[in-house]
Formats: structure tokens, C-alpha cells, sequence
């Protein structure tokens, strides 16, 4: 299953140097997330607006608990 999902530029930039190898996002969608999918993440400017940067990573593990993770 492939996902497009917004990302602001900061996030956007970490993720394409390496230093940012994860993401924690609502699990609000249907289908849920699963590993093996694809995520398309699309770079955003402050008013949300897709600047056409984008790149591929792989969900390789997901974490369904609670424990450390605020609500919301």
C-alpha cells in the first residue's frame, strides 16, 4: 500500500539527509499503516501549499502502543 502524507520542510529536509528515520502520525487511516508500505512524503510550506519536493521511504516498523506517547 502506498500513502502520500504532508511534511513540513524541516522534517522534510532530515528525512532526505538520514538523520531522521522515523515518523509517529495518527494511526487514523483506512487502510491502516502496515510494515512493507511505501510512504510518499510531500514537502509543505508554512501555509500548507506543496512545494513539488518529494521522496519515498518504506514503513519498516510500527509501533501501536502508548506508553511514552502523549495523547493527541
Amino acid at each position: 500500500m502506498t500513502h502520500h502524507l504532508k511534511i513540513q520542510p524541516e522534517y522534510f529536509e532530515a528525512v532526505c539527509n538520514g538523520t531522521k528515520r522515523f515518523e509517529v502520525r495518527r494511526d487514523d487511516r483506512t487502510p491502516r499503516y502496515a510494515a512493507g508500505d511505501t510512504l510518499i512524503l510531500e514537502e509543505v510550506d508554512a501555509e500548507k501549499q506543496k512545494t513539488g519536493r518529494k521522496t519515498l521511504v518504506w514503513v519498516d516498523y510500527i509501533y501501536r502502543g502508548t506508553i511514552g506517547l502523549k495523547d493527541g
